[in-house]
């Protein structure tokens, strides 16, 4: 009788051991959580819409979309630790800052949890890989373009990001910043930012008009901030003295860009990012894929992404949306 007992202790504990690697077992759905920036910012809404098309694909998969109520480090680590708690298997994060979320990353990756960024990167010791939205020369060059391509003559262009911790903004910044020179008569007089809150946002367009009163061009490569500041153009009555550019969702700009707040903007497709960084996870946590230099991950129907020496892949070029188009996209994201 010892002797069974002891068997079912040991059976129990392997049980227990392996239900806290954060590894689905048989018969189980795998959980993977799409971490956001914040909860109730469309772009992120777009990408879970992705992720769930990806876990009916894969059929196997449940999504867990979470995030914290404002765009900061402590709120994403909160949930963090609440995932590794609730032993997920994989976590696809979104950051709000590129080191602080580390080490409650890396506890998640000791517990056997998946751990990749996808959007805003994570500090490589934090993940096994990131998932850029494009490449950040590309997106760099293309945010100063769209705003050249509306000033022949040049002029004042300042811009409004997000937060100043965040990754990709601040990268696409910097992108932007060594290619500026390449564009005649282009001058970027400041960098603000609006925290990916509206109402900050807002007010920091306002005093960009009011503190540089030739301003020509507002950038905002942030799908909340490019949203206010066309709205507080548009409420200065400055349409057509200041165009607001950079990166946005169709959905929510169409309106600007009929009002001619904003000639053009530019976005990848924020449904592909979340089914794309979903299929990464799956595979990853899987491990019928690898995150090494060179390695190639199956994605769907979106083909395959390598990565490269930073273990970093980029999805898709940006595309431009302006008034001979917004129509055809603004229902679909």
């Amino acid at each position: 009788m010892g002797i069974f007992r002891k068997a079912l202790t040991t059976a129990a504990l392997a049980t227990a051991l392996i239900a806290g690697t954060g590894q689905a077992q048989d018969g189980e759905k795998m959980r993977i959580a799409l971490v956001a920036k914040a909860l109730g910012i469309g772009f992120f809404e777009a990408a879970n819409e992705g992720a769930q098309e990806a876990a009916a694909e894969l059929g196997d998969v449940e999504i867990i979309y979470t995030g914290p109520t404002d765009t900061t480090a402590e709120g994403q680590i909160e949930v963090i630790n609440s995932l590794i708690a609730q032993r997920v298997d994989a976590i696809a994060v979104s950051a709000n800052d590129t080191d602080a979320l580390v080490p409650a990353l890396k506890r998640a990756m000791d517990r056997g949890i998946t751990v990749i960024s996808w959007d805003s990167g994570v500090a490589p010791e934090g993940r096994a890989m990131q998932l850029n939205p494009s490449s950040a020369p590309l997106i760099g060059n293309t945010i100063i373009k769209l705003a050249a391509d509306h000033l022949p003559d040049g002029g004042d262009v300042a811009v409004l990001s997000a937060t100043t911790t965040s990754t990709n903004q601040n990268t696409w910044i910097e992108e932007m910043n060594k290619v500026a020179g390449d564009y005649p008569n282009i001058n970027v007089v400041a960098t603000v930012y609006g925290d990916d809150l509206a109402d900050k946002s807002y007010r920091e367009a306002q005093g960009l008009m009011q503190t540089y009163p030739d301003l020509k061009a507002i950038i905002a490569p942030t799908s909340v901030g490019i949203v206010a500041a066309a709205q507080a153009v548009t409420d200065a009555g400055k349409i057509g003295e200041v165009n607001v550019t950079g990166l946005g969702l169709p959905s929510e700009m169409a309106g600007h860009v009929k009002s001619g707040a904003s000639q053009s903007f530019a976005i990848w497709n924020p449904i592909d990012l979340g089914y794309t960084a979903t299929m990464i996870a799956y595979h990853l946590a899987k491990d019928d894929a690898t995150a090494e230099p060179g390695a190639v991950i199956p994605v769907g129907r979106m083909g395959e992404v390598t990565l490269d020496d930073n273990t970093e892949a980029a999805m898709a070029d940006p595309f431009t949306y302006d008034a001979s188009n917004i129509d055809e996209f603004s229902s679909i994201f």
